[in-house]
């Protein structure tokens, strides 16, 4: 078997670009023949076509790299899989991806979505994100760069440390889990809320409002917004140095960080919606707290990566469900619970790293990549 893999390659610290990245390492440990290129360098993936002649071109995106993951390829009369998140409204592309005899999606729920959109939904099987366990493990807090994490952020040794980690900490649910502190303030034990943003422009402005937030609800001496930009090598030590990982998503396709922070033994609060569904398991793993609300559109305008390089006015026969909101509530009694607790949040750890071991680790995501592949298209 032969693999060109497509992706932002060389791998920068983003989600999309480590999903390719693991699964170029699963593959390679199993001996499969495997490359990979950034899935826009068009003449570079036409060189490996040429001389490579791989068997499949798997390219990792979201329906809108349609042309780089699935025109290019077909042009040069190979077949290509994506592996494709959802991301806003599958538009002019249906037709081109029901045609694929395969199209591998990180979750149920983005399955779904698709199915959604106009997909039957035949050609698509569920791959979730690998997650590299030799790397995110369980780790001292005594362990000098773990207690160098916390050092940095100001956090004592016997504070409760709160996570939340992505490009910005609302989309993440972090308002969310602002409110539930607050509700939870006086009675519970010292804490700090860590959020770790990713420095970009659309960043900006959110990060103000959601200090704002933070200072309305008069717990502004306890938020930690940190901005800085940081590698891979450093996401398994700021995981590592919190006791509780809280990241509630308003959309979340997989959830790999929740992944990752539960291979490290770390409890989850998450929202019972979308991928999560798939990856924590409720009063196991984590607490998966309720949805409170259902943000939901009647219209919406098509962009340039439609498919059709118009943009236009979509109107929907029903009104389509776009993001969620979780429970405060919930979330307020599920941090209760952990943060007074730490037989409980240990007992979770333990059972989130179990199950990331035997169904997320990138060697197991590869190994029924390969099995998906020979049972979908017959290739060896």
């Amino acid at each position: 078997m032969k693999i060109l893999l497509l992706y932002d390659y060389p791998p920068s610290p983003a989600g999309l670009a480590t999903q390719g990245h693991l699964l170029h390492r699963g593959l390679e440990e199993m001996g499969v023949d495997v490359h990979s290129v950034n899935f826009e360098a068009a003449q570079e993936k036409e060189w490996y076509y040429r001389w490579f002649e791989p068997d499949i071109v798997v390219g990792v995106g979201y329906w809108g790299h349609t042309p780089h993951l699935v025109l290019h390829p077909q042009r040069y009369g190979i077949t290509p899989v994506p592996w494709l998140v959802a991301d806003g409204y599958l538009a002019n592309y249906a037709e081109v991806l029901e045609d694929l005899p395969l199209i591998l999606v990180t979750s149920n729920w983005v399955k779904k979505v698709y199915i959604r959109d106009g997909l039957s939904g035949k050609n698509i099987e569920v791959l979730p994100v690998g997650c590299d366990t030799d790397s995110f493990m369980p780790r001292d807090k005594k362990d000098t760069k773990v207690a160098a994490v916390r050092e940095t952020l100001g956090i004592a040794d016997d504070q409760i440390m709160v996570l939340t980690v992505g490009g910005d900490a609302a989309s993440k649910g972090g308002q969310e889990v602002m409110q539930a502190l607050a509700i939870n303030d006086t009675k519970a034990p010292d804490w700090k809320y860590v959020c770790k943003v990713w420095p970009q422009p659309r960043t900006e402005k959110q990060n103000f409002e959601d200090l704002q937030l933070a200072a309305h609800l008069g717990i502004d001496k306890n938020v930690v917004y940190t901005t800085s930009r940081v590698s891979r090598n450093f996401m398994p030590y700021i995981l590592a140095a919190c006791d509780i990982y809280a990241a509630p998503s308003r959309l979340e396709g997989f959830g790999m960080i929740q992944v990752e922070a539960n291979a490290c033994g770390k409890p989850v609060i998450g929202i019972k919606a979308m991928g999560m569904l798939d990856t924590m398991i409720h009063g196991k793993t984590g607490y998966l707290a309720d949805v409170a609300t259902e943000i939901r559109l009647r219209e919406m305008v098509s962009g340039d990566d439609s498919g059709d390089g118009t943009v236009q006015k979509i109107v929907f026969k029903s009104p389509r469900i776009v993001d969620y909101r979780a429970s405060v509530h919930d979330i307020a009694k599920y941090l209760m619970e952990l943060m007074t607790d730490a037989s409980l949040r240990d007992k979770m750890g333990q059972e989130g790293r179990k199950r990331v071991v035997e169904n997320f680790d990138y060697r197991v995501v590869a190994k029924k990549f390969v099995e998906i592949v020979q049972r979908k298209l017959g290739i060896d």
